[in-house]
């Protein structure tokens, strides 16, 4: 039987979690403003007018005789048209105009009530499915990665795994691992959930959203009998207290994305990408897993990872994919908006440099959507402000593998629960 320290030592993990992921949901606030399309799935050709209808709301009561302020914009650029009017009924409608090549066009909607400004905006797409990347590919592109992974190959792996009793359950055993990648001495860690019953098993590989945290490993895959490995990429243990990642956020680790980002053999994510392929070196060399049925998932940055290490390793069959970033980094340079970390954006041109430029080709995701032949799933919606939905698209476009796109329209960078479990049943699914 499980001690009562264990029992509390787990449930607090899983309580950090869920606190997480409350966060990052969009927070209800006293007044509301709704902004809607007239387009019940949000898609337009390219060519046609879109309308918006907008109304605000304090305690779920429309508000008459005021004044608001909207701007459409294209995503992370500057307003097409501006202006302020009196909203004068429940609901007044404003005309958005279209776009001549297919793309994202949104509406911002500002009203101050009492003092205090609030804001809301949706999103319209024109012939989404027609968005084409502006990222090319490199003629050294695969050379460059074949390259890298072979040298890989030659590191030990040097497996450490440490068994970490408190977050372990009666059915799943939970390790702190860590695992040499990129050269001698530098490893990566994470968190592996493991069924305790002897069988062999089908398993995830779960890769991280951007930023500096600890990982608690995915025990509920686990307790479906799937095995789940959680990395971090930044080649520090993922069991440690959070002042420490507060640090190194603030710290060495700030601003990690574009460290390098001039040389294409030194750039941050070198290590990280081929940390994804060893991952799968390590979940391939369990006796408990079943020699096949591999998955990788990821949102955001884990999104980005997701592409990346399929698109590396035909190891892995399955792909689920959340709002993936990364994608058609250049776009800034061609007029349109570019990817998360958003490297070549006009209002920062420091990164306007030649090496820079090719060194993010060789990383950007839309060149390892190119080279998939897995099967995927992806979900993402058309408010996101991180990973432009033109973006994503210009990745998911190129990829000629079997796949199914679930969009939840209003949808900026986070998920809804039903969405969440939608991604797990299907992995679930596909693995077993």
């Amino acid at each position: 039987m499980r001690s009562i320290y264990s029992i509390f030592c787990f449930t607090i993990s899983i309580s950090l979690f869920q606190v997480r992921t409350i966060i990052a949901q969009p927070r209800q606030e006293l007044v509301r403003i709704i902004v809607a399309p007239d387009h019940e799935d949000w898609i337009y050709e390219v060519g046609e007018p879109a309308r918006f209808y907008v109304s605000v709301l304090k305690y779920g009561i429309p508000l008459t005789d005021i004044e608001i302020r909207y701007e459409i914009r294209p995503e992370k650029l500057d307003p097409v048209k501006a202006e302020t009017l009196e909203l004068k009924r429940s609901e007044t409608m404003i005309k958005a105009g279209t776009m001549d090549a297919p793309g994202f066009l949104r509406c911002w909607v500002y009203v101050i009530v009492d003092g205090k400004e609030y804001e809301q905006m949706a999103t319209v797409a024109f012939s989404p499915e027609q968005i084409k990347p502006t990222a090319s590919l490199p003629a050294g592109f695969k050379r460059f990665w074949d390259r890298a992974m072979e040298k890989n190959k030659d590191i030990p792996m040097d497996v450490q795994m440490t068994l970490l009793p408190g977050r372990c359950t009666e059915s799943v055993d939970v390790y702190h691992v860590s695992f040499q990648n990129f050269k001698i001495g530098s490893r990566i860690y994470g968190v592996l959930c493991m069924p305790k019953k002897v069988g062999a098993y089908p398993a995830v590989l779960e890769v991280p959203g951007a930023g500096i945290r600890p990982y608690y490993g995915r025990v509920d895959l686990a307790e479906d009998g799937i095995i789940s490995f959680q990395m971090g990429i930044h080649g520090i243990p993922v069991t440690m207290e959070p002042y420490i990642y507060d640090n190194l956020r603030r710290g060495a680790l700030n601003g990690y994305w574009e460290m390098n980002l001039d040389d294409k053999d030194k750039y941050y994510y070198k290590r990280v990408y081929l940390g994804c392929v060893r991952a799968v070196d390590f979940i391939t060399s369990l006796p408990e897993f079943d020699g096949y049925n591999l998955a990788v998932a990821g949102g955001s940055q884990g999104g980005a990872l997701s592409i990346v290490a399929a698109g590396l390793d035909s190891r892995i069959k399955y792909l689920a994919v959340d709002y993936p970033a990364l994608s058609d980094l250049s776009g800034y340079l061609h007029g349109r908006a570019g990817g998360w970390p958003h490297l070549f954006h006009p209002a920062d041109s420091s990164n306007y440099k030649e090496d820079k430029i090719e060194t993010a080709l060789y990383y950007d995701v839309v060149n390892f959507a190119r080279q998939l032949t897995q099967t995927g799933w992806y979900s993402w919606g058309f408010n996101d402000t991180v990973c432009p939905p033109t973006t994503m698209y210009s990745a998911y476009n190129v990829i000629t593998s079997r796949k199914e796109l679930h969009l939840f329209q209003d949808t900026g960078h986070w998920t809804y629960s039903e969405q969440r479990e939608m991604k797990k049943q299907w992995l679930i699914e596909q693995l077993k």
